[in-house]
């Protein structure tokens, strides 16, 4: 077949390059984005409570002894939202509540160097109300991706918003360092380049964005069969309300292993994430300005590992050399105990004499971790794709209470006089989180729609119910039903 068969063929099946792509493009933008808004403190507070770094702005070193207490206060007002963003998301659609939120906390943040100055309350409070806008950011993207992304192109097209992440991580890493290092712009800077582009992203997000295929205006109706058809039965695209089926959720032990797993990840990339500039600062002797290129490079080598990962693991799949199950669990197993090993190979062969020894051990643990964006991460849409965004709204709710733990145990073993061996605690901790926390997911995790994915609500039932005895009652007037309105089956075929 030629090429322009090939292209012909695609635009009329509506599997070439289509406005899901564009879609995707702006929510791996708005991750990129939430994540910048996130970690920019993780370098501005070195820099905020250091004296020497540039004089010519205000600094508080009264505030580096609750340096943890900032960093874990983002989570406080995070975790508040997982699970009603994710029940806003499903009722309204996450399209408008997902860009409002997203502007408020861009808002914030380009008013922090202003807040900073009524005192670290004031500033903790700040980062409590970003928290809590963001908290409607994974939820929204996972409702998004299960109705956005084709079966077949989930692995990568999923990966790739998720990506974003990193993605942020790379770009917000160094720009922070620099412009916390430039005399002329300084720490403040930071807050107002990174709150002009969360503005910017939130207002092109809700000008194109949209719930789904079938609301967009722009999607070609090829391209929206198409999604539609390779979702097919998995997800309910009709207009019938599906009730949240939270006992059957909470009492799932595929769900369980999937909360272990989130919890688990959470614990080893916040700590690393949150605490690695002030790790490399006070133990490896890095300046501001490399510290942030170094802080960054993890990030970008786990961004690039994820494009990897992902075409592997859609590639057998789609090859049917391992199922679904076997993919998942073998992706999260390198995504998980390779960054565990990594972390203790740190305490051991790391030297404070040698940097990057200990440099490049951290870029490999954190990197590899990119696997699990093809495994625990997309987890979610294969067990239940109609609560896909409620399941994660549960998930990283409890995996940010473990956010917010993690950087107030580092306090419990480091403070600014503390050296390598104090540090080494805190990675055999990460280490013994990573490894339990995948077991428990490799010994129950499980891949197949589960039953509760399609339960109905009872009222939807009952009158289904009522117009069949009526439509019956109208053609047979003396017969009487046997069914029973409170007998009501699972199963889809019954409605």
């Amino acid at each position: 077949m030629d090429i322009s068969t090939t292209e012909n063929t695609s635009k009329k099946t509506g599997s070439g390059i289509g406005y899901r792509h564009f879609m995707a493009m702006l929510m791996f933008f708005g991750i990129t984005v939430g994540y910048g808004l996130r970690v920019d403190m993780s370098v501005a507070i070195v820099a905020m409570t250091d004296n020497s770094t540039n004089p010519p702005f205000q600094t508080y070193p009264e505030y580096y002894k609750y340096k943890d207490t900032v960093l874990s206060s983002f989570f406080w007002g995070y975790v508040v939202t997982q699970v009603p963003s994710a029940w806003v998301g499903k009722r309204f659609g996450p399209h408008v509540p997902l860009g409002i939120a997203m502007l408020l906390c861009s808002i914030t943040a380009l008013v922090t160097p202003f807040i900073s100055e009524l005192g670290i309350v004031a500033l903790i409070v700040s980062r409590i109300i970003s928290g809590f806008c963001q908290g409607f950011l994974f939820p929204s993207m996972h409702n998004l991706c299960s109705k956005w992304v084709p079966k077949n192109e989930r692995g990568r097209l999923v990966t790739f918003v998720y990506a974003g992440a990193q993605f942020g991580t790379v770009i917000s890493l160094p720009l922070s360092g620099a412009l916390s290092d430039n005399p002329s712009l300084g720490w403040p800077s930071i807050f107002y380049s990174h709150g002009l582009a969360g503005i910017i992203w939130s207002l092109l997000w809700l000008m194109f964005g949209s719930n789904s295929p079938a609301e967009h205006k722009r999607i070609s109706h090829e391209e929206q069969k198409y999604i539609e058809a390779s979702l097919g039965d998995e997800h309910d695209s009709s207009q019938r309300k599906i009730a949240t089926p939270w006992a059957a959720i909470f009492t799932s032990l595929p769900m369980w292993a999937l909360i272990i797993a989130h919890c688990s990840n959470n614990w080893g990339f916040w700590t690393l994430l949150t605490e690695m500039p002030s790790f490399m600062k006070q133990v490896l002797d890095f300046d501001l300005k490399k510290l942030g290129f170094l802080s960054a490079l993890p990030y970008l080598t786990m961004w690039l590992l994820s494009f990897v990962f992902s075409f592997i693991s859609d590639f057998v799949i789609n090859r049917q050399i391992l199922s679904v199950a076997v993919s998942r669990k073998v992706a999260n197993s390198i995504g998980i105990w390779i960054p565990a090993a990594t972390l203790i190979l740190l305490t051991i062969f790391a030297d404070p004499d040698e940097p990057y020894i200990a440099v490049a051990f951290l870029t490999l643990a954190v990197g590899v971790n990119s696997a699990v964006y093809v495994g625990f991460q997309v987890n979610h849409i294969d067990l239940a794709p109609n609560h896909a965004g409620t399941m994660m709204g549960i998930t990283n709710c409890l995996g940010n209470c473990v956010s917010i733990i993690a950087p107030l145990m580092v306090a419990i073993f480091v403070d600014e006089s503390s050296g390598q061996s104090d540090w080494n605690i805190v990675f055999y901790i990460s280490a013994g989180v990573y490894f339990f926390g995948n077991l428990f997911f490799i010994t129950f995790g499980k891949a197949e729609i589960q039953p509760w994915n399609d339960l109905a609500s009872i009222k939807d039932i009952q009158e289904n119910y009522v117009a069949k005895v009526e439509s019956a009652s109208s053609t047979v007037p003396n017969e009487k039903s046997t069914d029973n309105p409170n007998s009501y089956s699972t199963s889809k075929e019954k409605y």
